[in-house]
């Protein structure tokens, strides 16, 4: 199909992309890579009349280290992230995640801030910031604010972010000394995560867990941290058992949803199964 009319903008700096979205916060979208915005207006799921297109602002596609910290640009590509050798060194599970995102198109052309922005509840970036307690932030007219990652998303694609607000970056710890791993149960034709889990795990010379972070995706209308697994590992012996035990934790209190993929049962399964898969893959190295 064909998306219906609209006005386009191309911003040539961000204080010109905030005061566009300022000047038409109840009917402008925001494009950054149009990975996810442009199926929904193509399908008229979505038909902004006004489009503000801030994937030409350099100013907003890095990755560095700042203050021991890995700094991440809202613009900056799955792509990007998953080739990053200080990504990939320092903080190695957000490239373990991007790398499956989609297909190779989506990787080239999808941004990081899109995806977060855009909270797809099957998304899969979602569940390694969780578990890496990343940090986001939010630029809008009254300046600029930090949002942990736990308050980030709120429910299906609807997140904390104010209406005349932009996504500029994320901002994640160095994990030296941890173990890492995402895994994720997905249609091959989609790459959308009906299960996702994100692993970011710690433990001593004896196998005991000395921290352990869970970050779930696809199982609920939001990503979220499986506290309760995380709190039964924590100070026990890594073995099977105490994994599956654990593992079993993972949907209690949590409403699974159901879709042409998978019932509420079948997603709660599965997300065990993934949790205890992707503990044992991050302890493998």
């Amino acid at each position: 199909m064909i998306p219906g009319a609209f006005d386009y903008h191309a911003p040539a700096s961000l204080e010109e992309a905030l005061s566009l979205l300022s000047a038409n916060v109840d009917d402008a979208k925001v494009l950054a890579g149009g990975q996810s915005l442009l199926p929904l207006m193509k399908l008229r799921l979505a038909k902004p009349e006004v489009i503000i297109d801030i994937g030409g602002l350099a100013e907003l596609n890095y990755i560095r280290e700042e203050d021991g910290r890995i700094a991440i640009g809202a613009l900056a590509t799955y792509t990007d992230v998953a080739e990053s050798e200080l990504i990939r060194s320092r903080c190695p599970l957000l490239a373990q995640t991007a790398v499956v995102v989609g297909d190779v198109q989506v990787r080239n052309r999808g941004t990081i801030g899109g995806g977060l922005a855009h909270a797809d509840p099957a998304e899969d970036l979602p569940a390694a910031i969780l578990a890496l307690d990343a940090e986001l932030k939010a630029i809008g007219p009254d300046g600029e604010r930090w949002i942990p990652a736990r308050e980030f998303f709120i429910t299906m694609l609807t997140t904390s972010l104010m209406p005349e607000e932009l996504l500029t970056g994320i901002r994640v710890p160095a994990c030296d000394g941890y173990k890492s791993a995402y895994r994720k149960a997905s249609r091959q034709a989609a790459g959308f995560a009906i299960v996702g889990v994100a692993v970011c795990l710690k433990e001593s010379a004896e196998g005991v867990c000395e921290d352990i972070a869970i970050g779930v995706t696809g199982v609920a209308d939001v990503a979220f941290r499986a506290e309760k697994v995380e709190a039964a590992l924590r100070g026990q012996n890594l073995d099977d058992t105490a994994i599956e035990r654990a593992a079993a934790l993972v949907t209690d209190g949590i409403d699974a949803i159901e879709d042409v993929n998978a019932t509420p049962a079948y997603r709660s399964h599965l997300a065990q199964v993934y949790v205890e898969t992707t503990i044992q893959a991050a302890r493998a190295g």
